[in-house]
């Protein structure tokens, strides 16, 4: 992975890396997973008792997949483009 898109683990990731996973950069893709990465593996976690009802915890890889999956396609459907700020002083004027 390239140095210019590594956080380390309490930064959340920037703009700029955002903006490139966005319009489908591979790296800035991969830098944003291995952030999440720790998250998804938490939520993919499975409870699964043997025959003598004891509990076994086990990541679910399909979840895990799926996930991440879910995360990419995210990624690539966001819009960094800059909204409009309404101008509620020019709206009230009209009304009036």
């Amino acid at each position: 992975m390239s140095r210019k898109y590594q956080n380390s683990k309490d930064d959340l990731p920037s703009f700029a890396v955002i903006e490139a996973a966005s319009e489908s950069d591979v790296e800035a893709i991969n830098a944003i997973l291995k952030h999440y990465e720790g998250e998804i593996t938490g939520r993919s976690i499975r409870i699964m008792f043997d025959e003598c009802g004891n509990p076994h915890w086990f990541i679910d890889e399909t979840l895990r997949r799926r996930l991440e999956t879910k995360l990419i396609t995210r990624i690539l459907k966001f819009d960094t483009t800059p909204r409009q700020k309404k101008n509620t002083a020019n709206a009230k004027a009209v009304v009036k």
